[in-house]
């Protein structure tokens, strides 16, 4: 615990300089706080220093001087297997945005730093506040989007994209917190692992090992682990159109029409060599020149006239536009094994990106990049010996060659058993596929079936699909990619609806999106599910909003934390439910599902004692009434009945019951019953 000791004992000791001008929402009020506070309108102002020690003072009371915090958190609970992500209630969060506020409570606007010297944007000490919120929704683990160092370079906002990696073993400088002076990103990163271990609550990252920044560190040392392209061709540079292909995968059958046609053979024209082969003197002249460079990539442009290209996507004909502020690593150093002989003079041919060579995972080359690879594999083990995390989302691992997708889950399982590593599969069908790889769960696509309750994708989900799973899946109607749930047909009911079901869907990993919770309407990015993109990034918020047409990957951007419809008691409710019935839940075995009629069904999760029944109503213009055989279920005559949720609020009213259980739900309603 000495990195979160040290913040703590800096702060203490410079609480008399502080000033009560530090602004926040009441959410980030912890319940019983005793420093000093005044009120400004919605928010609550105080003295940073002094509400900063008062937290952390309260996270380090009740913990243990023998357990090492800054260790994965299985290393204290002797947990060796990933049951625990099978129960858990995950709080996705993106640094930058969701620990924005406006803190000088005077100023008309939000500032990225403001003129009072404080960070607006998010910052890992504030993340540390955020943890009691958390706690108050039972979160057992955070999800953050990547908190490597990002680049500003090809930038598509305000600030660079998470997913543009510039350095994969450096935390993002920009989450480092003015208050904390003398202290860097790492160590704030560490006492943030520390103080989320102490609440038992463990921390899971992002990791992208198949693409980095244009600019990644890694190009001084190692030109040739990236693909160049003359500087001449970039404006014109995309990926090849075939229009004899539909939009589909690369495969055997399809590579002949993919490299006799003619886009693409200027396509692989437009490639040029590493410049540390084209001319390896001027290149070792050019790094000693350039090493404390940062802007190094545009001396490369100068000096050898040829640049690393954008990505694109691996499925032929994709419509959407080059991922300009992101670039491919080269994992071979020869050209796919499967089309070099369709090159012209593949001896001649310098290293080039079309649809075969993304999708590596089929196309490998016969050389391996084996210097790379290890790098690759030690990403995670590194952050799991520097700072302890406890589980990774895989990006587009399903992607890379098997062998290395293989190394990367199995270094960071041979240090933590315990680890969880989270598939990024969007398609259900491939469960088992994802199990076998090693993965621990799926990212899934419940953000996608959700929404379409029209279509009956809400009922196949929770009837077909998550009950037969052979790993859990993400259980959410929102994620960092897609539309947000309030903004999909029924609005916040079915926000409500579905943040419902989702704490108790079979097989489902329960996740709350930031902002989720204040009904943020604004989309994070525009990756999943936006039929028309850049029209829908200025749909749901008024012209004079400050965040209007901001996107929270790209720019910066604060939620609506002062709000006054929101469902945080909802959420509140949901996650002790969960806990308190957590066994009960968490079996598949205790599943079972009920058609009413159409849009209504039942879940009900019962162990031979004791179960909890979830009736939900699909449809959001209409009440229904009907009944509920518990007996059928339950092989009894009698039952003790406690209503625990019932038009999204808490109660806890008790009665006996037969065998039959009348419910009546509200237009797109449900409730929560335990029955024993």
């Amino acid at each position: 615990m000495k990195n979160l000791k040290n913040v703590y004992n800096f702060l203490k000791a410079n609480i008399e300089k502080g000033k009560i001008n530090y602004a926040i929402p009441k959410r980030w009020m912890p319940d019983e706080y005793e420093g000093n506070v005044r009120l400004k309108g919605r928010t609550f102002v105080v003295n940073p220093y002094e509400y900063f020690t008062k937290i952390i003072e309260k996270i380090l009371k009740n913990t243990n001087e023998n357990v090492e915090y800054s260790k994965p958190l299985s290393f204290s609970t002797n947990e060796k297997t990933t049951d625990w992500l099978k129960k858990a209630i995950i709080y996705s969060a993106h640094v930058r945005m969701t620990v924005s506020y406006k803190h000088d409570a005077e100023a008309p606007f939000f500032k990225p730093e403001d003129d009072l010297g404080y960070k607006e944007s998010g910052t890992f000490l504030k993340m540390i506040a955020l943890l009691p919120y958390l706690k108050q929704y039972n979160v057992d683990a955070v999800y953050l989007l990547p908190i490597t160092q990002s680049s500003n370079k090809f930038k598509k906002g305000e600030v660079g994209s998470p997913y543009a990696v510039k350095s994969f073993h450096n935390v993002e400088e920009d989450y480092h917190d003015p208050l904390l002076e003398s202290f860097n990103s790492n160590q704030e990163f560490s006492a943030f692992v520390e103080a989320a271990h102490m609440m038992g609550i463990r921390v899971i990252l992002d990791f992208i090992p198949r693409t980095s920044s244009r600019d990644n560190n890694l190009i001084l040392e190692h030109p040739d682990w990236f693909y160049w392209i003359d500087i001449n061709e970039l404006s014109s540079y995309k990926p090849p159109k075939i229009e004899s292909l539909d939009f589909e995968q690369p495969s055997k059958e399809n590579l002949p029409i993919l490299y006799s046609s003619l886009e693409v053979k200027k396509h692989l024209k437009k490639f040029r060599w590493a410049p540390n082969i084209t001319d390896p003197q001027k290149w070792e002249n050019f790094v000693k020149k350039n090493k404390e460079n940062p802007d190094f990539l545009e001396e490369i442009v100068k000096e050898f006239k040829v640049i690393t290209v954008p990505g694109f996507s691996d499925w032929i004909n994709d419509p959407q536009p080059t991922w300009d502020d992101v670039t491919f690593l080269r994992l071979f150093l020869s050209h796919p094994m499967e089309s070099e002989k369709y090159l012209e003079n593949p001896n001649e041919q310098p290293p080039y990106v079309l649809y075969d060579v993304v999708k590596s995972s089929n196309f490998p080359g016969k050389e391996k990049n084996e210097k790379l690879w290890d790098l690759i594999a030690n990403i995670m083990p590194y952050f799991q010996k520097n700072f302890g995390i406890d589980g990774a989302r895989l990006d587009m691992g399903h992607a890379l060659p098997k062998e290395l997708e293989h190394r990367i889950i199995s270094n960071a399982k041979n240090y933590d058993p315990s680890f969880g590593i989270i598939a990024e599969e969007l398609s259900m069908d491939n469960h088992i596929k994802a199990k076998l790889s090693g993965y621990d769960a799926i990212l899934g696509n419940t953000w996608w079936s959700e929404p379409r309750h029209k279509e009956s994708w809400f009922i196949k989900t929770v009837r077909d699909i998550m009950p037969k799973l052979e790993v859990p899946s993400f259980a959410t109607s929102e994620t960092p990619d897609s539309p947000r749930a309030v903004i999909r047909d029924g609005g916040e009911l079915f926000a409500k609806l579905s943040a419902v079901v989702n704490t108790f869907m079979p097989n489902g990993i329960t996740v709350i999106n930031s902002g989720s919770e204040i009904f943020e309407k604004q989309p994070m990015n525009l990756g999943l599910d936006f039929e028309k993109p850049e029209e829908e990034r200025y749909k749901y918020l008024k012209p004079t909003d400050q965040f209007y047409g901001k996107l929270a990957f790209f720019d910066y951007y604060a939620l609506h934390w002062d709000v006054d419809k929101h469902m945080v008691n909802l959420l509140k409710a949901l996650g002790k439910i969960k806990k308190d019935h957590i066994e009960l839940v968490s079996k598949i075995s205790n599943y079972r599902y009920t058609e009413h009629m159409e849009k209504v069904f039942s879940m009900f999760y019962w162990d031979g004692n004791r179960g909890l029944l979830i009736p939900v109503n699909l449809n959001f213009e209409k009440a229904v009434n009907f009944g509920f055989d518990l007996g059928y279920h339950t092989w009894r005559g009698n039952h003790k009945i406690s209503l625990l949720l019932e038009n999204y609020r808490r109660c806890d009213f008790k009665w006996d019951e037969g065998a039959w259980l009348n419910i009546n739900l509200n237009p797109g309603e449900t409730k929560i019953y335990l029955v024993e």
